[in-house]
């Protein structure tokens, strides 16, 4: 799959000073990774606390010990 991409000029210098040995190209496809990854997270914990009760995790908490 190939997309052309317009980057803003203001972005080249903080993308060449972060991208370090890899080509744009990688970092960008990195970036793109890292941020599918953070919204697949949140939207998997936004399900599992809708499955969640408040009253079920005071009770686990009750039985942790207190360090």
């Amino acid at each position: 799959m190939n997309y052309a991409l317009r980057i803003p000029d203001y972005y080249k210098q903080d993308l060449e000073s972060l991208k370090g040995d890899t080509s744009i190209n990688q970092f960008i496809i990195n970036a793109l990774a890292e941020k599918i990854s953070a919204l697949k997270t949140l939207d998997e914990l936004e399900k599992r606390a809708k499955r969640g009760s408040r009253k079920h995790a005071l009770d686990l908490l009750k039985n942790a010990p207190n360090v």
